[in-house]
């Protein structure tokens, strides 16, 4: 989300720029600067896999909950190219209405990133200059994280390639597994044997708890929770964002299952009133069994911890991720969109991702990367990687108002879902539709 998912506080980002956004961002269309296509910063032109590198200055703005990875990649960059990159990194919240006042003003940098799951409010926007031949023309681009390259697609057109990616992931501790008698190779592959081994482990009793989860976080919920009835074939939301089936058979399942684990204590105290503020800071202490995670909190972990990472599961199986994180492209009015590719087809090259992002521990952007020199040293990076290709990232216009809001519909569905009786799931998915086509 993330992405609106992850440690660093983006999670909880709520949607005030948004208004500013798109009315900065009609006025940009209607000056003639977005219309994506040769404009001022144009990606339309001969397409060319590499770029210019011929000493320009490149500005690029970045939001703070992807600080670490955007000033690594520029770092490296900047020490091997003639062009060099001036970065700026903009507090997470107060990101979208600088972009929307920046698109209004034709001030934008040449190149922004931005939480995946509002990219559609950009391209739809005319923010972002068109990369369709570009990306096309990439040797790997059939390897490029599907999700975020889905996200940038508007009208059959593509705007942004990955930046940073984070997902949501089965954190469990092994120690813990142990102590239950379970065994701590075997993670659980199904929602059922979830709730089996999270209850297992609660039975140990002594402070130590079954799982958790944030429970008045609706950022939270469609990270972790989602993934289940992605698992299970189905989606949550139809194609264009304005319809949501959060009341399935399926999602019920979900829904039932975390239900069941607040009605009989399995889950540690606080989910109730947990806002994703420290939603991340409960399993480190090393008295949870089993839960979902964003991936970029691996490497914040104690060393000590013996945990191990799964996939996701559904009800009866298969595997899923919610792929947050953000997506990077070139903005309408960037007047050196040659140079700005220069630097995106460089990150997403092999030395790159490699040297750069995995070395890093971060997700490669790449799914024929997934196994590299350094994601091989811990078997669980690699089963992070994997996830790429089996990942998802809701698309909708409406995103933030109606699932990362706090007065949003979709909080509503979860609380009702999960801390009440859970018969109000159908009236409030047809809140959440209302929302989405709003």
């Amino acid at each position: 989300m993330g992405s609106t998912a992850g440690p660093r506080g983006h999670l909880r980002r709520l949607v005030t720029g948004i208004t500013a956004l798109l009315a900065a961002a009609s006025l940009l269309t209607a000056c003639g600067a977005g219309d994506g296509g040769s404009g001022g910063g144009g990606g339309g032109g001969a397409a060319n896999a590499k770029g210019v590198d011929d000493g320009t200055k490149l500005t690029m703005w970045t939001r703070a909950a992807t600080r670490p990875q955007s000033e690594a990649l520029v770092e490296a960059y900047n020490a091997s190219h003639k062009n060099k990159i001036e970065l700026t990194v903009v507090p997470t919240d107060d990101y979208q209405a600088k972009v929307g006042a920046a698109a209004g003003s034709k001030d934008l940098p040449d190149l922004f990133a931005s939480d995946v799951v509002f990219v559609p409010n950009y391209t739809s926007s005319g923010l972002f200059a068109d990369l369709t031949e570009r990306i096309d023309a990439l040797p790997f681009v059939e390897h490029l994280a599907p999700s975020h390259i889905k996200a940038g697609t508007y009208e059959d057109e593509k705007y942004v390639v990955p930046h940073t990616l984070d997902l949501s992931v089965l954190f469990y501790n092994k120690d813990l597994y142990r102590k239950a008698k379970l065994d701590p190779e075997k993670p659980p592959t199904t929602l059922r044997e979830w709730d089996r081994q999270a209850r297992a482990v609660d039975a140990l009793g002594g402070g130590v708890d079954g799982t958790f989860f944030g429970g008045n976080c609706g950022g939270c919920g469609v990270f972790t929770w989602w993934p289940s009835v992605w698992a299970a074939g189905e989606d949550v939301l139809n194609k264009e964002g304005t319809e949501a089936n959060l009341a399935s058979g399926t999602a019920k399942k979900v829904y039932d299952t975390y239900r069941g684990w607040v009605r009989d204590g399995i889950v540690a105290p606080g989910a109730r009133d947990e806002t994703g503020t420290t939603w991340t800071g409960v399993f480190p202490k090393g008295k949870v069994g089993v839960m979902p995670m964003p991936s970029t909190t691996l490497g914040l972990m104690p060393e000590d911890l013996d945990l191990g990472v799964a996939p996701i599961p559904g009800p009866d199986g298969g595997r899923s991720t919610f792929v947050g994180g953000d997506a990077i492209g070139i903005s309408a009015t960037s007047e050196s969109a040659d140079q700005a590719w220069n630097f995106l087809a460089w990150s997403l090259g092999d030395k790159a991702q490699v040297d750069v992002v995995a070395a890093h521990k971060d997700v490669v952007a790449r799914t024929d990367l997934a196994s590299n020199k350094h994601s091989k040293a811990d078997p669980r990076l690699v089963t992070i990687n994997e996830l790429v290709a089996h990942g998802r990232t809701p698309y909708a216009l409406k995103f933030g108002q109606t699932f990362n809001d706090p007065n949003g519909p979709w909080l509503t569905l979860m609380r009702g879902a999960v801390f009440g009786d859970g018969t109000s799931v159908a009236k409030d998915n047809e809140a959440v539709t209302a929302s989405l086509a709003d």
